[in-house]
């Protein structure tokens, strides 16, 4: 008999392979922070207008230097302008502005969901809307006096005609953009209409709502000089435009900061509300 021997079959390990992550790059912007290069900008920014207005290359009486301008702010805050201080000053332009954009919120969010959800709503909203959204508020100003007089309710009632537009349509794009996908899967999984409404129409238009809000609230400041145009004897829009009749350049300069620094302090809260109730916006 022949001996037959078996072999055994080698096995070989391979060494193990690392699944390698590849980080995608990134598109626009992006995530970096670009504070350092505002911050630049600004300096350099109040360095020229300080180096034009030193060397005269423009009339001081149209350019006053940075220094003077603070200086301006000092004696405003102490003896106040006009026969107000600077805070009742603030806080009448602060008020006006705070309660229009309450109302053009108030209404303009509802309004403009409703538009995306209903093409009765649309039609019938659409054209008043985009009938009046392009006018400049100066254009219909001299209306606001004569139905409302002058006191608070013309000013407020133009600030809040500003601000609705941007609002409703905002709130109308959100809607419109929503994905088909998202309300046919919340619809198989048996969500009637109002959850259907409060889960996915509502969050998925909120991005473009608070981009509409922050837009509404530039449009507001811009709009307020107007509005305070209309017989009064407080708010910064008044200040400026008092100190523009008299040629002092350097109090014009303090009510424009004044409303830059509010402008700004109302977008970083907008922005900071972004971050809160939409920390999805630009990751999808």
């Amino acid at each position: 008999m022949t001996d037959i021997t078996g072999t055994r079959p080698v096995s070989v390990r391979s060494p193990e392979v690392k699944a390698k992550l590849v980080r995608m790059p990134g598109f626009g912007v992006g995530a970096k922070p670009t504070i350092a290069i505002s911050l630049v900008t600004g300096i350099v920014f109040l360095g020229a207008w300080w180096f034009v207005s030193k060397l005269g290359l423009v009339s001081h009486l149209f350019l006053p230097r940075p220094d003077e301008v603070l200086t301006q702010i000092g004696v405003i805050y102490r003896d106040g302008y006009a026969g107000a201080s600077l805070s009742e000053h603030i806080i009448a332009s602060l008020f006006r502005i705070v309660v229009a954009a309450a109302i053009a919120i108030a209404v303009g969010i509802p309004a403009g969901l409703l538009m995306g959800l209903s093409r009765w709503a649309k039609g019938i909203l659409d054209t008043p809307i985009e009938f009046y959204w392009p006018l400049p508020p100066l254009s219909y100003l001299p209306l606001m006096i004569i139905w409302l007089g002058i006191g608070e309710t013309s000013k407020i009632t133009l600030l809040v005609l500003a601000m609705f537009a941007p609002i409703c349509l905002s709130a109308q794009a959100g809607v419109r953009s929503l994905p088909l996908e998202r309300v046919n899967a919340a619809r198989s999984l048996g969500a009637n209409r109002l959850q259907l409404f409060l889960s996915i129409v509502l969050p998925s238009a909120l991005p473009e709502i608070l981009t509409g809000v922050r837009i509404a609230f530039g449009i507001g400041w811009g709009t307020l000089v107007a509005a305070e145009l209309i017989a009064s004897t407080r708010g910064i829009g008044f200040m400026i435009m008092s100190a523009s009749q008299f040629l002092a350049t350097d109090v014009v300069f303090v009510g424009i900061g004044i409303i830059a620094l509010c402008a700004f302090a109302f977008t970083a809260t907008i922005r900071i509300l972004e971050a809160v109730l939409v920390p999805w916006k630009g990751k999808l």
